[in-house]
């Protein structure tokens, strides 16, 4: 049986602190979750109660093992997880300053296991059979990782719904002028183009959100959501539809991971048949929620907890 999500990048381990608002340097303890952008829309999809999996890859050691342990807890596939050995599991470190301030420190040396992904070891008919395909920009910043996720894209060749999020993180690129290409290339193969206004920018070379959406539908997608911030989300299609859907009122603890819940529900709305709006609404709420939440994997949201917020009109 086909599964609704493959999602193919990043993974690591999150540590995050314990105590708000308090310097990195005088936290005294962390908890210890799952991350990575494409492994965190995995596990929002299976809440969701979507059948999922996830390429990637990790270090041969216990981090891996526990990467392993919880994508097996949260429902989702591991079997495309495989080891590298002599590289280090990714850890992410991140401080806490709510509501708009969660510097992230990356330990991704001396280069991460997901940017080892190998074309040559994909499994290309379930990538073509997945009812929905889901790759990150982050995952063309170096190689094999960029061959890689460009010969899953051509292979699938459209089939079902192809999502790039755009997952701008500058710390992996020389400048944004040495992605955009690799960017335009993704695009060309993909349906669904998601991103925030720094992400679009570096995709497009436009920043305004309009001009935004209608520049990556004429790069090749069929639909283009520019998330907005405070500004809520835009959603364009091909059709000539489209939504613009304000964001819900929320007591932000943690932001990070808040994307990677809109992403797993724009699958599930996606995979439903819903119009526009109501996607965007579900995807706004489920991001609202991960966002009052201090982790990220552990925190995404399921069925009846978005509709509650939708119904409420506010995360309570």
């Amino acid at each position: 049986m086909a599964y609704d999500l493959i999602t193919m990048g990043r993974i690591g381990v999150d540590l995050y602190p314990l105590q708000t608002g308090v310097p990195l340097p005088q936290v005294t303890s962390f908890g210890k979750f799952l991350g990575g952008s494409a492994s965190n829309v995995a596990v929002a999809a299976a809440r969701l109660g979507r059948r999922t999996a996830v390429i990637t890859r990790t270090g041969d050691d216990p981090f891996g093992t526990y990467l392993h342990e919880a994508l097996k807890g949260f429902g989702v596939d591991d079997r495309w997880v495989t080891p590298v050995p002599g590289l280090p599991t990714p850890v992410t470190f991140c401080e806490v300053f709510p509501p708009d301030d969660f510097p992230l420190y990356f330990y991704r040396e001396p280069k991460a296991p997901d940017l080892e992904i190998d074309a040559h070891e994909l499994d290309l008919d379930a990538v073509r059979d997945a009812r929905v395909f889901w790759v990150t920009g982050t995952g063309l910043s170096e190689e094999p990782s960029r061959t890689a996720t460009l010969a899953a894209l051509a292979h699938r060749a459209k089939s079902g719904t192809t999502v790039f999020d755009l997952d701008w993180r500058p710390m992996f690129w020389t400048d944004p002028d040495a992605a955009r290409p690799f960017y335009t290339e993704a695009l060309r193969h993909a349906t669904v183009a998601v991103g925030n206004l720094d992400e679009v920018e570096v995709a497009t070379g436009v920043r305004e959100p309009h001009a935004a959406a209608r520049a990556l539908l004429d790069a090749g997608v069929e639909l283009a959501v520019v998330k907005q911030g405070p500004e809520g989300v835009l959603a364009v299609n091909s059709a000539g539809e489209s939504a613009e859907v304000p964001p819900l009122p929320v007591n932000v603890l943690n932001g990070l991971g808040a994307g990677d819940a809109f992403g797993g529900s724009l699958v599930h709305g996606l995979l439903e048949g819903w119009d526009l709006e109501k996607t965007m609404r579900y995807a706004n709420a489920a991001g609202a929620i991960v966002a009052s939440r201090l982790e990220c994997s552990s925190a995404m949201p399921t069925p009846a907890e978005i509709e509650a917020a939708v119904t409420a009109g506010a995360v309570q």
